[in-house]
């Protein structure tokens, strides 16, 4: 059945108020899905459709739910029902709920869990907020190195239905020192009688309580992982992140960099959720930079006033747009290798030498094509007085976008190099402010070409 399908039918089964009915077709469909359907459903069939979930579905719904919706439903929850939610959300789960919600909020949620788990939140909540503390959980297994497999089979068996994940088992020491890790696929494999301490892999890759979450995100990405331990100064582990929660790092780093590339300043809301003020906000800044840094193209207008002959002006745009999208070409490589590891600040030699030969290729092709259609056009088809000799005049222009090519690749893939080394993010020197700078400089180089070679 088709999703617009699904959500028809629940409506028409809460309009009926055909409850029961309603309630074993939400228990055969995907958690995802309902928290899709409850967040886009009419305001009236919110909570009711909420409620009639089962205990654990209700918690799995909830934390797939946006900010605003869990909001609104948190207003509408009895103390009860809140601590029922709050027992069978996972801790990682309850610390990001708790991170988005205004003081009020946080306050009620607290107030409505156990002495141990508000000990717990509150200490959760002093990590930064993007730190490896701030993402981890504590539903992880345990497992001592003097264990036999046996042993820790039950164990897992024993207390992993209320953990995150089962895959993978740390190995500590009585003090919690991290040791080792052993997966289930390792137990599986082993003999009963082997001892963990025998199996286990010591060479363990973790992350600090405070660490950046992006330096978390490019672990997981690097070494292909499903979890990571943390631990303190102490090295003892005080949690575990899941792949879940640093897809949600990647995707919200990912539009960010986006964003930024764009020109606008990151939004913390989906784009129908934002005002149109803060929406406007975002952007007005970048618009003023960007407009202000424009001028410095009129006054180079300005400046050649002289050597603006009608058949110049006519080739102006397409310099500067070339020259733009070329620049825009390079540092979106760059930006992007940058963002994946695959280059840094110790490549800008072998980076700027292989754009310099890639500009060559590209600015020698595109100044010959322009050349002969600059010579098919006004000597050829049209054969008019231009004001200029059409050859000499031809040859400004194809030279123009020779030099505009190599210069824009260059200066494209090493403002970010610049930015990196700066420690700004490079997405800032992405295609807005690399085109406004490069066209300045075509139009400097253009118009210094006309009065050189034209004598005008």
């Amino acid at each position: 059945m088709e999703e617009k399908e699904v959500f028809e039918n629940i409506d028409s089964l809460v309009s009926e108020k055909k409850f029961q009915t309603l309630r074993m077709v939400l228990a055969a469909i995907n958690p995802a899905d309902i928290a899709e359907y409850v967040m886009k459903c009419a305001a009236a069939h919110r909570l009711l459709v909420y409620r009639i979930l089962p205990k654990e579905l209700a918690a799995e719904v909830f934390a797939y739910l946006d900010t605003d919706t869990r909001q609104v439903l948190v207003k509408s929850f009895t103390d009860e029902e809140l601590t029922s939610i709050l027992n069978e959300l996972f801790l990682d789960d309850t610390v990001d709920f708790l991170e988005e919600m205004p003081a009020y909020v946080v306050e009620k949620v607290l107030a409505n869990t156990d002495p141990d788990n508000r000990k717990i939140l509150n200490q959760f909540l002093q990590y930064p907020e993007n730190s490896a503390g701030s993402l981890m959980t504590i539903e992880y297994v345990t497992l001592n190195k003097s264990y036999s497999v046996e042993e820790s089979i039950w164990r897992i068996r024993r207390i992993g239905i209320d953990k995150e994940t089962v895959y993978t088992a740390y190995v500590t020491d009585g003090k919690r020192v991290l040791e080792g890790i052993v997966t289930v696929k390792d137990l599986l494999l082993a003999g009963n009688e082997e001892i963990i301490a025998d199996i286990m892999d010591d060479n363990v890759i973790y992350a600090n309580t405070n660490d950046d979450k992006e330096k978390v995100s490019e672990m997981f990405k690097k070494y292909d992982l499903m979890s990571l331990p943390v631990i303190d100064a102490e090295r003892r582990i005080v949690g575990i992140i899941t792949i879940d929660d640093v897809v949600d790092v990647i995707q919200d780093a990912d539009t960010e960099d986006f964003e930024k590339m764009a020109a606008l300043h990151p939004s913390e809301k989906p784009y129908l959720k934002s005002s149109v003020f803060t929406l406007a906000k975002n952007r007005i800044v970048w618009l003023m930079v960007l407009m202000f840094s424009g001028i410095f193209s009129g006054i180079l207008l300005g400046a050649f006033e002289d050597a603006l002959l009608p058949v110049l002006v006519s080739f102006m745009p397409m310099l500067t747009d070339t020259g733009g999208n070329a620049g825009s070409q390079a540092s979106t490589l760059i930006i992007r290798g940058l963002a994946l590891g695959e280059l840094g600040t110790k490549d800008r030699f072998k980076i700027l030498f292989k754009e310099f030969r890639i500009s060559l290729f590209l600015g020698s092709i595109l100044a010959v094509f322009m050349f002969l259609r600059f010579m098919i056009q006004y000597a050829v088809i049209e054969n008019r007085d231009i004001g200029a000799p059409v050859f000499l005049t031809a040859i400004v222009v194809s030279i123009s976008v020779f030099f505009v090519i190599i210069m824009a690749k260059v200066v494209g893939s090493m403002l970010p190099l610049i930015a990196k080394r700066l420690k700004l993010d490079p997405a800032i020197m992405a295609a807005p402010l690399i085109t406004t700078m490069i066209d300045a400089l075509s139009l400097t180089f253009y118009f210094g070409m006309a009065k050189a070679i034209l004598g005008i």
